[in-house]
């Protein structure tokens, strides 16, 4: 994150700026030169902010995380009790996929670029989708009485989100979250039975 040495409005723009240019073009294709030249900043202001661009990288998936949790959460709670909180993750992914600017999962997109080569970056994205994971676990224990049950259903509903991200970033439509939404439901009265 960003040091003492840079203000916090700066370091967010570096943020703010390398998050467009990444998710947009591609975190290998884009130098840190160019990060600073957009957001308008020293290079020495830059690198006080984020000595390397893993550390950059970390930044912008934190404030990724942030963006997908506030999101998910906003959906999950607007919706009354557990079969149509989970339905609402499908809600929101349909939402999410018709935004002009959706190029799909920013982890995901991560770490096909630098999961092999960058331990830090996968772990990150392996940390995001566990806790996807886990936020799904904690309603299905709520919709589904049998522990083991609700765990599979969970695991089974994440699969059905991610699947729908890949799936939206490549046809570049929202089809996707709507049969995810299908399949959700279709499983979530199986096992709600």
């Amino acid at each position: 994150m960003a040091t003492s040495t840079v203000d916090p409005e700066t370091a967010a723009r570096i943020v703010e700026t390398a998050d467009a240019l990444f998710y947009t073009r591609g975190i290998q294709t884009v130098g840190m030169d160019e990060i600073r030249s957009t957001a308008g900043v020293s290079l020495k202001k830059l690198y006080a902010a984020f000595p390397g661009k893993e550390q950059l990288i970390a930044a912008v998936l934190a404030g990724r995380h942030d963006f997908w949790e506030q999101g998910i959460r906003a959906a999950v709670d607007a919706a009354d009790g557990p079969r149509a909180q989970l339905l609402a993750v499908y809600d929101f992914l349909e939402s999410w996929f018709g935004d002009d600017t959706f190029r799909g999962c920013g982890f995901i997109n991560a770490f096909g670029e630098l999961g092999a080569t960058s331990p830090a970056i996968a772990e990150i994205a392996r940390e995001h989708k566990d806790s996807f994971q886990r936020f799904v676990a904690g309603i299905t224990a709520l919709a589904v009485p049998d522990p083991a049950r609700a765990e599979e259903l969970a695991a089974q509903l994440a699969l059905l989100a991610e699947g729908a991200q890949t799936t939206a970033a490549i046809a570049g439509t929202t089809e996707a979250a709507v049969h995810a939404r299908r399949a959700a439901a279709v499983l979530i009265d199986a096992a709600t039975r």
